[in-house]
């Protein structure tokens, strides 16, 4: 697997090795000895999958608060998506920053985003697929959210549409307003 580093600590792109012949592909989506490998000690407790019917949805800004907080293992299965990890760890010299990346079906390309980030999606196709891992299992009690669209963040999101969110993302509070409880270096 290919490791890529971005301008967040810690959020990197994963690129796997893709093994195709004339019958199809076959590749590696996790392997813990090769994560382990390259500094990634995880252990992945949960798998998610979600279907999204329609271009231009969108979910997130999402993050568990600590003790539940929780590392998430993105990639896209089946259309594609622009995938977002934006740095909310207080203190952090990159707080507030964001990374966006394009996940399809066809790049096979996964984003981990760690512990300390909010993560959201928007569809780029219609009837997309997402699958990630996460190393702590839901907490509703924990859960919270940003708005996709704070301005003092400014994600460029790729789609110039109305998103189609949730009643939940509606009304997800900025940034500077959001409970959080993750400390940089801690």
């Amino acid at each position: 697997m290919k490791i890529i580093k971005t301008n967040l600590e810690n959020v990197i792109v994963i690129e796997p090795r893709v093994f195709g012949d004339h019958r199809g592909w076959f590749m590696e989506t996790y392997n813990d000895s090769e994560f382990k490998e390259v500094g990634l000690d995880l252990n992945f407790l949960q798998d998610n999958h979600s279907f999204s019917a329609t271009k231009g949805t969108l979910r997130g800004l999402h993050y568990q608060m600590n003790p539940k907080a929780q590392t998430k293992l993105v990639r896209c299965t089946k259309g594609s998506i622009f995938d977002v990890a934006v740095d909310i760890r207080i203190g952090s010299p990159t707080y507030g920053e964001w990374y966006g990346v394009e996940l399809t079906e066809e790049n096979k390309k996964q984003l981990l985003v760690p512990k300390g980030f909010a993560h959201g999606f928007m569809t780029l196709t219609s009837n997309a697929e997402v699958q990630y891992k996460v190393d702590e299992l839901y907490a509703p009690e924990c859960d919270r959210g940003i708005i996709w669209n704070d301005p003092d963040i400014g994600i460029e999101w790729p789609v110039d549409i109305t998103p189609i969110l949730s009643s939940k993302d509606e009304t997800a509070p900025l940034l500077e307003k959001a409970e959080n409880n993750f400390k940089y270096g801690k």
